[in-house]
């Protein structure tokens, strides 16, 4: 007998009527929010990902699924969804085609990190792409519809960290500031955070191991640039105006390497220590570093295992079968089988028994699935051609011919 591999999970019926809930309440509020989905490959060239995620990221450095094809390249199983997203955006020219896009992927991700509650090595992203705006309302129009499908799955208590992490304009200034403070404090970091100090300095403020050493650090807010100070006030203001909650966090810089301006993740306390849900942010250089045309872009990724964790025990309400048809005999059971497909294709959901159970244990399967009514089909209904439509609610019974139509509108 095999196991299921470590860090993957299987989704039994039971839980996956609670998935199903959750990918369509995104698709509910995707489209109104105008956003159209698209899908990407499970794997893409490896150097991808060096590009766009950056290549001392923790996903890079030790998360990646790598592996060599039968033709010599590297490919890697997708560790997140943007890179593919604006890969397919530059590959098929869809700027050329208008000049704004919103895209939705709800996709499978592989990290080889270790498993925890609800963080798997296969696990679900859900994910916006809004590609073609500079604007800061963009910004809070992702987190406005992630709080929105947060608030139709009755997640409750979630709120919304916000930084801002400037511009090329603005970080360098940033960058040689904390370089300065970080100097002092090297022999105190740990191995990864040395390592950063010269290649990328800002990643060290998402350090949890070294997050005590560091309360005093300069902070990016302060060295914004008068575009940037705009844009981040804008985004504050209406954040405040539709009364989403959120905390100013300086310390708050996301473990990607393309983020600019505005970045944002969403906590929900009750998880404890691995709190976050999601997050994203403004990537307004990462097309053009891809060869892409200058073309600002913003986007989110939320972990689908985690919005589940956020639901906790929420029951399900499971559509239940209109009709099922209790079948006494070889001949009642084709006979049964034959208005069961009627009533499916006539669009009324339906089941029957194929184990050859008793009338009894039939009638309790009925009552186990919820069943609004059962149609009873023996001998003698054939022989009349009318069979027992029973209300399982009321008890109510009545002979209905054995028609299609004539039982849906027995039923309606």
């Amino acid at each position: 007998m095999y196991d299921s591999i470590r860090g993957t999970k299987d989704i039994l019926p039971e839980e996956s009527k609670k998935w199903e809930f959750l990918e369509r309440t995104i698709r509910e509020v995707a489209r109104l929010y105008n956003v159209q989905e698209i899908r990407i490959p499970t794997f893409e060239r490896t150097e991808l990902f060096y590009k766009s995620t950056g290549e001392d990221t923790d996903i890079v450095q030790k998360e990646m699924y790598t592996f060599t094809d039968k033709g010599g390249r590297s490919l890697t199983l997708k560790p997140e969804g943007t890179p593919g997203v604006v890969r397919a955006f530059l590959q098929y020219s869809l700027h050329k085609k208008r000049p704004f896009h919103k895209l939705f992927y709800i996709e499978r991700m592989f990290r080889q990190e270790r498993p925890q509650k609800g963080r798997y090595r296969e696990f679900y992203q859900f994910g916006v792409e809004i590609i073609g705006s500079a604007s800061p309302l963009v910004d809070v129009e992702l987190i406005s519809m992630v709080m929105n499908i947060l608030e139709r799955l009755g997640i409750k208590g979630t709120y919304v960290r916000v930084n801002s992490l400037g511009c090329d304009k603005c970080r360098p200034d940033y960058r040689k500031a904390l370089k300065e403070y970080l100097k002092g404090k090297l022999p105190l970091l740990c191995e990864n955070c040395r390592r950063r100090y010269e290649t990328n300095p800002l990643r060290i403020l998402d350090c949890k191991v070294d997050a005590e050493n560091l309360t005093d650090a300069p902070r990016m807010i302060d060295f914004l640039c008068d575009e940037c100070k705009e844009h981040h006030r804008i985004v504050i203001d209406t954040l405040k105006s539709l009364n989403i909650p959120f905390k100013e966090d300086p310390t708050l810089v996301r473990g990607l390497d393309y983020y600019t301006r505005t970045v944002f993740e969403f906590i929900h306390p009750s998880l404890g220590a691995q709190d976050s849900i999601g997050g994203g942010g403004r990537y307004d250089t990462l097309i053009k570093s891809m060869g892409g045309p200058d073309i600002p872009a913003a986007g989110f990724a939320m972990g689908m295992e985690r919005m589940l964790l956020a639901m906790g025990d929420r029951e399900i309400e499971e559509e239940k079968p209109v009709v099922f048809f209790v079948a006494l005999g070889d001949d009642a059971k084709r006979l049964s089988f034959n208005l069961l497909e009627g009533m499916r294709k006539a669009g009324v959901k339906a089941d029957m028994d194929y184990i050859g159970r008793s009338m009894k244990a039939q009638m309790r399967e009925a009552n186990r699935l919820g069943a609004l009514f059962t149609y009873i089909i023996g001998e003698d209904e054939i022989k009349k051609g009318i069979g027992i439509l029973k209300n399982m609610d009321t008890g109510e019974q009545m002979n209905v011919p054995m028609d299609v139509e004539e039982i849906k509108r027995r039923i309606s």
